[in-house]
Formats: structure tokens, sequence, C-alpha cells
């Protein structure tokens, strides 16, 4: 625990220090002693915002400081020290979280508006924000306890057939197509049926509606060859990191992230391969919604 709250600490300060400086997701992750790959699904689930929106909200709140602090300056001169390109991009984004442009803002603002936040900062305000995410860590690392199994093992060569969609939204329907095709070739229902599922894409950089997700069976032969919307996947051998257990679609996010935390507890690097959900039954017949759900990372 004592490894977590100095990384937090360490990313919430850099990034204090740093708002009029240029803040990618590479440079922020490297403070905490994270990869970039999964750093965005961590501080998610910690922060409940994403890397950009926190540093976005954050620079609002100085500029609306500064704004009240000092009002001789110009307003140009506060958008522009804290990295935004033009007067547009500025209002447009200072209207979203105040109601206000800039310079009405800057009319209204009480007196007290500073002191408040003095006050505020004097009573440890960012102690406080330590404090709230190191609980989620603390809730989250708890959870993972109870609800993770994982071990570190190597799995053999897996020959998939394979829809691909795209984002999130396209899982079902992409599955509805691969069973339909599996019926047709009696591969469905049969005893012990793996459904898997391949993240081709990372969220990181790619939109969510754009991720490549491939819904796949695994066969005991290899597909020799594309059959309408349905084709060939390999999943090649190696060693993996697999966290096992009963869960919810809602707990699919929280899976992720405590794993990629045990990776990073215990010194693995992430391989140049697919992660992947390798599922052993089905969430619609299970009264709660639970499924049982193998979560595979490719460690070198």
């Amino acid at each position: 625990m004592e490894e977590y709250k100095k990384r937090i600490i360490k990313i919430i300060q850099y990034i204090e220090d740093h708002l009029d400086t240029e803040l990618s997701l590479e440079k922020v992750a490297e403070i905490g002693a994270y990869s970039p790959f999964h750093f965005h699904r961590i501080f998610k689930l910690i922060t409940g915002e994403t890397l950009q929106n926190y540093i976005i909200r954050k620079k609002i709140e100085k500029s609306a400081l500064y704004l009240s602090l000092r009002k001789g300056v110009d307003i140009k001169e506060i958008y522009m020290d804290l990295g935004f390109a033009n007067h547009s991009v500025f209002n447009k984004t200072f209207k979203k979280y105040y109601g206000k442009s800039p310079s009405e803002f800057r009319k209204s603002a009480p007196e007290s508006f500073h002191k408040i936040l003095q006050v505020e900062s004097k009573n440890g305000q960012i102690d406080t924000v330590f404090r709230q995410y190191l609980c989620t860590i603390e809730n989250l690392l708890k959870w993972r306890t109870m609800n993770l199994k994982i071990k570190v093992t190597a799995l053999e060569e897996m020959h998939l057939a394979a829809v691909m969609g795209l984002g999130l939204s396209q899982v079902e329907p992409s599955y509805t197509i691969l069973l339909d095709w599996a019926k047709k070739k009696q591969l469905f229902p049969r005893d012990n049926v793996k459904m898997i599922s391949v993240y081709h894409d990372s969220f990181k950089i790619t939109p969510p509606d754009k991720v490549r997700i491939h819904a796949c069976m695994l066969l005991d032969d290899q597909l020799k060859e594309q059959e309408g919307e349905v084709f060939p996947e390999t999943l090649e051998a190696g060693k993996f990191i697999i966290g096992s257990g009963e869960v919810t679609l809602d707990d699919f996010e929280q899976c992720w992230a405590s794993l990629f935390l045990w990776m990073n507890e215990n010194h693995y690097s992430i391989r140049k391969s697919f992660p992947f959900e390798i599922y052993h039954s089905n969430f619609k017949d299970h009264p709660e919604g639970k499924m049982i759900v193998d979560f595979c990372i490719p460690i070198q």
C-alpha cells in the first residue's frame, strides 16, 4: 500500500506542478512508474476521470483562480500560460465547467472566491485528494483479493473462429453472427465450448467505438479459410497473467485494472500480443448476471 501511496502522490503532485506544460499520457505514466498501456485504465478507475479530462479540469480550475486573483492580467496571458491554443478553445472549455465565459466569470467572481480556495488549500485540499484516491486503491486491492484468483502460467497455441466488431456495442451482435455460423457447422452447442474476446486495439489510443474486439470460439482444429464474416485467428503460445473469477459485466474494468496493478507489483512486462477474456459460463444463465471469466495478459 505504501508503494501505491508514493506513486499516486507523485503523479497528482506532478500534474499540479506542471499544468503549464505538455502532460502526455506517456510522461505521466513514467512519473508513476507505470506502462502507458495500462496506466489509463488504472488512473480512470482511481480518479473517476480519464487523464486528459482530469488535466483539462485542473487547468480550468487554475484559470478560474487566476481570473479571480489577477484581474489586471490579460485573459490571453492566462490561457496561454496554461497551454490552451487560442481564445475560442479556452472560452468553450471554460463555459463547459462554469456556465459562463472567462470575462463574465471574472466580472462576477466574488471577492471571497480566492479566499475560499486558499482556506481549502491550507486545510489540506491536496492531502484530502490523496486520501480519497488511496482509499480507492485500497478498496480495489481488497476487491481483487475477494474476487480474483491470479496465477502466471503458460498457455498453448489456440485456434479460433473469429468475427470482428468495432466498439463494445458490437460485441453481442458479433457473437450472434459467430454462433449462427457455429450452429450450422454443428460446433455449437457442445460440451465445454469456450468463447473468447480478443482486444486488438487499446482504449488508450483508439476511440471506444472504433476499438477492434474479436468475438471468438475456440476450435479443435484450425479454420482453413474465411467463411462469410467468420475468419480464422490464432493466439500464440506463451506466458500469461491470468485472473479468474465469477463476475458481472460491470466488474470487467475493475478486473483489468486489478490485473495491471498486480503485474506492476510483481515486476512483469506486457508482451507484444493481444489481451483477451475466456468465458466459461454465460451471464444470461445466472440469476445475478454473473459469469466465470479468465482475464489474460500476455507477458514476457
